[in-house]
């Protein structure tokens, strides 16, 4: 188990480091505009994540 968990947090590493190194000038614009939310918005951008996540874990199980 400790294998898996290991291997999903190495993998949201790697693809949250994709962006900043791909194309550092869009994320750092993406990265003011997610600052210019409101905690309400950004709360329910981070719900939607989860949901979605958790959908797609139990989709491919």
């Amino acid at each position: 188990m400790w294998t898996e968990i290991l291997t999903a947090i190495a993998l949201v590493l790697v693809i949250e480091g994709l962006l900043p190194f791909i194309a550092p000038q869009t994320f750092r614009d993406s990265l003011r505009a997610i600052i210019d939310r409101n905690d309400q918005t950004l709360r329910i951008i981070g719900l939607s994540s989860m949901i979605a996540g958790a959908l797609l874990i139990s989709f491919i199980r």
